[in-house]
């Protein structure tokens, strides 16, 4: 088959890796590391979220990164936002771009956002006309499209019709997450077959974490089917706080890595990638499941 020539990677590394983290990485460290990843290639990093600290103490220092990287002209800083009082401090951050997330699982969204999806999309569409009237394009994130940690198998229709109403408020694109890592080839097949079928491919991008190591097949699927942009952290970081057991998000350096085994280009800089991704490896003391770290600690250039 012909595979696509080139793949967007969004990187959400010093977001969705770092919230979870139960060792609270220092701002200027923080800092340091959003500016080695703006020096890699990648286009679009989603440096932090402004959510109330009480809730995610890792990314309390939400507005001083934001306010301490060195603009990279070339790359989009966006960060995520849960409700207006947090986009008003983002938008004094001067975010690039604003992201937004609604999970269809009305439990986890409830555990997650503290709301009903209900109240979700009431707050989201808040957010978007505001973002609109100062020209902050907006993303999407829909969370446990594959499964849930308390409901189980989500029915397609919630998935579509959840993401329909998004669209409709104006945001450009949406991340479909697999926030468990059960997915498997087949499902994510049907998913975005369905997804496909109303929406371009340019408009949907795939986030699938690594809990049951099917990640990269995931997005060889996903590749098959023509979707060519995609979300992955740095060193494999991630989980969420409200999905035990969780594992991270696929690697970015392990996806860079395979594409570029397949020829498909990404304007990536493995290097340093890789440098990068030792940097934060250092900063939280611990080694990161990252295939292409491993190789590196081995004595190996990935």
């Amino acid at each position: 088959m012909d595979w696509p020539k080139q793949v967007t990677i969004k990187e959400v590394g010093p977001r969705d890796g770092l919230q979870n983290e139960p060792l609270f990485i220092e701002t200027e460290d923080k800092i340091a590391w959003i500016n080695q990843l703006a020096e890699t290639g990648l286009q679009h990093i989603e440096m932090t979220s402004f959510v109330n600290p009480k809730w995610i103490p890792a990314l309390a220092d939400a507005a001083s990164v934001a306010q301490g990287i060195k603009r990279n002209p070339a790359v989009t800083y966006s960060a995520l936002i849960p409700n207006l009082h947090g986009l008003d401090r983002a938008l004094s951050a001067c975010v690039d771009e604003v992201a937004v997330v609604i999970s269809a699982s009305e439990m986890h969204n409830r555990r997650n956002i503290n709301q009903s999806i209900a109240n979700s999309l009431s707050t989201v569409n808040d957010i978007c006309l505001q973002a609109a009237s100062v020209g902050k394009p907006v993303r999407g994130y829909l969370s446990t499209v594959f499964g849930c940690p308390y409901e189980g198998e989500i029915a397609l229709g919630q998935v579509l019709r959840l993401t329909e109403k998004m669209f409709e408020m104006g945001i450009y694109e949406i991340s479909f997450g697999d926030t468990i890592g059960t997915a498997s080839p087949v499902q994510v097949e049907a998913v975005v077959d369905a997804l496909m079928q109303r929406y371009p491919a340019e408009k949907l991008a795939m986030h699938f974490h690594n809990t049951h190591g099917m990640a990269l097949a995931n997005i060889v699927t996903s590749l098959r089917k023509g979707i060519t942009i995609f979300d992955a952290s740095l060193g494999g970081l991630g989980g969420c706080p409200y999905a035990l057991g969780a594992a991270g998000n696929v690697a970015t350096e392990d996806l860079g890595h395979m594409l570029n085994q397949m020829g498909i280009r990404t304007g990536i800089d493995q290097e340093r990638l890789l440098s990068a991704a030792c940097f934060i490896e250092e900063k939280l003391g611990r080694a990161l499941p990252s295939h292409a770290l491993q190789i590196v600690h081995g004595g190996h250039m990935a």
